[in-house]
């Protein structure tokens, strides 16, 4: 039984003849619009792409500061607008390489229509069939657009793209024929009956085609970051520029104390850094054949705590293998391989099952040999047929009558069986139906076939069974060592399928995953979504699911909490792949599924999935770390940007300054720490866990640095040796935040540390960086209170160490999903 696919309405079309189209008629046609024209979804468009990294509130932002001061101030105090370049491009170029890759394939995967016009059958590019094309099929064919039948020769379409079920339908003249769907054996004709847009394929793919990003924690929590420094930076920015314009005679000293003060507060580099860390991860993941189309898309697998994964192409290729061949008593073995082979290679056109039959006869023991490359096996010698039946979906068997061999026929058990003579084997047959096999009942007579028209032939009489051929869902290799992984890591993993249930819980048990409870029969799910959500939880597999129920059912799971991956790769999970936290397509699959997802599996393997999990836990851990830096940044620049309103003192840094200090002890060593090799599990609650540490360590470090400027006001020093002494002392501190933040320390990270040291010392040493960067030491007095400020610091941070718990063991709701509202 087929999953239903709803027909599309029928359209006002004349019947077009067995002629075809006149060349007047396909260019009528295209003239009015009723062509097939498809838009192009293999990838974003370039325009998207640079729409969505250039318009953004962080580009606005610092893109303003950075033109203000270029046209007021001075050019070396907007080096800071580098960031906000350098985090445009490497996003772009990213997107754009997985364009590109994405387009390829495309290309490549991109159908042929063979139409009939004016008598003659002609290839044509799919955008050129026309409503009311006669389309002709035959074995492999894709069905470009909707259609009715016309002819059918033994037809049999593979659905398995638009519903999931893997079983070739037999089409008759006047049925539906959708595209997107395949011929899998037979051949006929059909009238094109819905393109382009109207067509179930593109409305499907219609449905999921506004892009829509990764919902991500660590942007969310970066973005909400830059928020919040935006709620506050807008009122410290007035009040710093109030009192910085009262203090100076000149707009360009008071605008560049300003900005500075306010690109203190927001953190770029975390933006930069958290974009280097990602695309890094894509280029490692692009050695694996992963193509990565949004930056997020590796940290969310490593977040992810349920796997919906779809049976047919997904766990299986798609395709059948032969398990074994089972003589059954009184029959000779090499008399039923013989068969076997004859009764393949005597069907001009053999649909799948004799496919894999065929596949599986050529290796040596029959068991698991065959793979779809390998020919399909010769007649052997002495098998020549005198009269031939080819398969039929109506009749469920082929044979053939062999000159001193007899009569064999392959087909359906339940057809060719006399169940009421050979009750144990038919016995036998259920239950090997019932575990998720393909059975085929060879069996011989003596009596000849008719000789009578196909369409009019019967089994001959005398049949006695020969053998059994146990085909099954040929599993992917790599399958269960990935399933075992997924369990490994605590993800629950949900198999959802328009197969039979019962299949898709054998197929499932083969490729190693640990199925408890009854396979649930989709037709049974109840659509309130509170009780979706709860049979959701409690299954495993799933069977005869649409693919609005797909969608369905990961919205529940969301609803539930749980952050979903949904693999797939037929129209029939684009909805699916779309809408759940990460969609991962197989590269062989649909056009429209690998638009949809964030991760596609070029090669189409499993194994390819660890390793993102790898790269996402590379990156959410080494980003926290990062971020730790960036956010105390922000903290302790809000604070000094208030007290120096409220004092109504110059501000203790240029822009410049905060360029050397983020340098030294956050960009560099940032980005170091950022790429580094992290194999600890993600942990949820990012925000949170950063809060708890820069918040204190931002008081800390705006408290001392304030206390070191005031000191070096009331020496009455030049003002550009009170803002060295800022310099100074708040570059120790943020050096002191470092060294804890690094912990436990390591050869790498103490050298890491002395270079970004070694870095401040040379700036200060060679003139060209003192006048460059504006510093001038103060004195030594002066110099030795910073150096005891700076040490306070340290002894400071490790009570902070001791006594502030990073790690908050207290549970949490999950993230409900992107719109929604989340507590910090």
């Amino acid at each position: 039984m087929t999953t239903p696919v709803a027909d599309p309405p029928e359209p006002a079309i004349e019947p077009t003849g067995p002629e075809g189209l006149t060349a007047t008629e396909v260019a009528d046609r295209q003239a009015r619009g009723l062509g097939n024209d498809l838009p192009d979804r293999s990838s974003r468009s370039l325009t998207q792409i640079v729409r969505a990294n250039v318009i953004t509130y962080f580009n606005f932002v610092l893109g303003t500061l950075a033109v203000l001061i270029l046209i007021y101030g001075q050019g070396n105090d907007a080096l800071f607008g580098g960031v906000l370049v350098a985090n445009t491009a490497i996003g772009i170029v990213q997107q754009l390489r997985a364009k590109r890759t994405l387009d390829r394939l495309a290309l490549l995967t991109t159908p042929r229509a063979r139409v009939r016009r004016d008598g003659s059958d002609h290839e044509v590019a799919v955008n050129d069939v026309v409503l009311g094309d006669l389309l002709v099929l035959r074995p492999g064919d894709q069905v470009v657009v909707d259609g009715q039948i016309l002819e059918s020769h033994a037809l049999e379409i593979d659905e398995s793209l638009l519903t999931g079920e893997s079983d070739p339908i037999a089409k008759a003249p006047g049925d539906r024929v959708l595209s997107g769907a395949f011929v899998a054996a037979g051949s006929g004709s059909f009238q094109a009956t819905h393109v382009g847009r109207d067509a179930y394929a593109s409305q499907i793919a219609a449905e999921a085609r506004k892009f829509t990003l990764a919902n991500s924690e660590l942007q969310r929590s970066i973005d909400r970051i830059i928020r919040w420094a935006s709620y506050v930076m807008v009122p410290a920015g007035i009040a710093l520029a109030i009192s910085q314009r009262r203090l100076f005679d000149h707009f360009r000293d008071a605008l560049s104390a300003t900005v500075g003060g306010i690109v203190a507060m927001i953190p770029q580099g975390l933006v930069l850094l958290t974009s280097v860390a990602f695309a890094a991860a894509v280029l490692r993941l692009a050695k694996h054949q992963v193509v990565v189309q949004e930056l997020p898309a590796v940290e969310i697998l490593a977040r992810v705590d349920v796997i919906c994964l779809d049976k047919t192409g997904t766990l299986t290729h798609g395709d059948l293998e032969l398990d074994r061949i089972d003589t059954l008593p009184g029959a000779g073995d090499r008399d039923a391989r013989d068969a076997l082979a004859a009764l393949v290679a005597a069907d001009p056109n053999p649909n799948a099952t004799l496919r894999a039959l065929g596949h599986g006869l050529t290796g040596a023991d029959g068991r698991h040999a065959g793979q779809p490359e390998q020919a399909l096996p010769s007649l052997p010698a002495g098998w020549e047929p005198a009269t031939a039946v080819p398969f039929s979906s109506a009749r469920k068997w082929s044979a053939a009558t062999f000159p001193g061999k007899g009569t064999w026929v392959l087909g359906a058990p339940d057809v060719v069986l006399d169940s009421s003579r050979h009750a144990d084997l038919a016995a036998r047959v259920e239950q090997l139906a019932e575990l998720g096999s393909r059975v085929i009942l060879l069996a011989h007579t003596d009596a000849a076939l008719a000789d009578v028209p196909a369409t009019d032939i019967t089994l001959p009489d005398g049949l006695e069974p020969s053998a059994l051929a146990v085909l099954e869902d040929r599993v992917r290799v790599d399958a269960p060592d990935t399933l075992a992984f997924f369990a490994a890591q605590g993800v629950a993993a949900k198999v959802i399928s328009g197969d039979h249930p019962a299949t898709v819980a054998a197929v499932a048990r083969r490729a190693g995953l640990d199925v408890e409870g009854d396979a649930v029969d989709g037709r049974s799910l109840p659509d309130d979504p509170d009780q979706l959500a709860a049979a959701v939880e409690a299954g495993t597999i799933f069977g005869r699911i649409t693919p609005h129920q797909k969608r369905a059912m990961v919205h529940a799971l969301q609803g539930k909490g749980h952050t979903v991956a949904m693999t797939g790769d037929g129209v029939n999970d684009v909805l699916a792949l779309k809408d759940a936290d990460i969609g991962i397509a197989m590269g062989s699959g649909s056009s429209a599924s690998r638009a949809a997802a964030q991760l596609v599996l070029l090669s189409g393997e499993f194994s390819a999935l660890p390793p993102v999990v790898a790269e996402g836990r590379r990156v959410i851990n080494n980003i926290e770390r990062v971020a730790n830096l960036f956010l105390t940044k922000t903290i302790y620049a809000v604070i000094l940007a208030f007290a120096i309103a409220a004092t109504v003192k110059p501000f203790p840094f240029l822009p410049r300054h905060f360029t050397v200090i983020d340098a030294l002890t956050i960009g560099i060593p940032g980005f170091f720490l950022a790429l580094a090799p992290n194999p600890e599990r993600a942990k949820p609650h990012f925000l949170r866990r950063v809060l708890r540490f820069t918040v204190p360590h931002g008081i800390m470090a705006a408290a001392i640095t304030f206390t070191a400027y005031l000191l070096a006001q009331r020496t009455h020093p030049p003002l550009i040796q009170s803002r060295t002494t800022a310099t100074l002392v708040l570059t120790g501190v943020a050096l002191v935040i470092l060294v804890q933040l690094v912990r436990p320390m390591t050869l790498a990270r103490a050298v890491l540390v002395v270079a970004m040291v070694a870095g401040f010392a040379l700036v200060l040493a060679v003139p060209f960086g003192r006048h460059f960067f504006e510093l001038h030491l103060p004195s030594g007095a002066m110099l030795a209170v910073s150096a005891g400020l700076v040490s306070a610091s340290a002894a400071i941070s490790v009570v902070f160490a001791r006594y502030i718990d990073v790690d908050d063991p207290r549970p949490r709701a999950r993230p409900r999903r992107e719109g929604q509202a989340e507590t910090a």
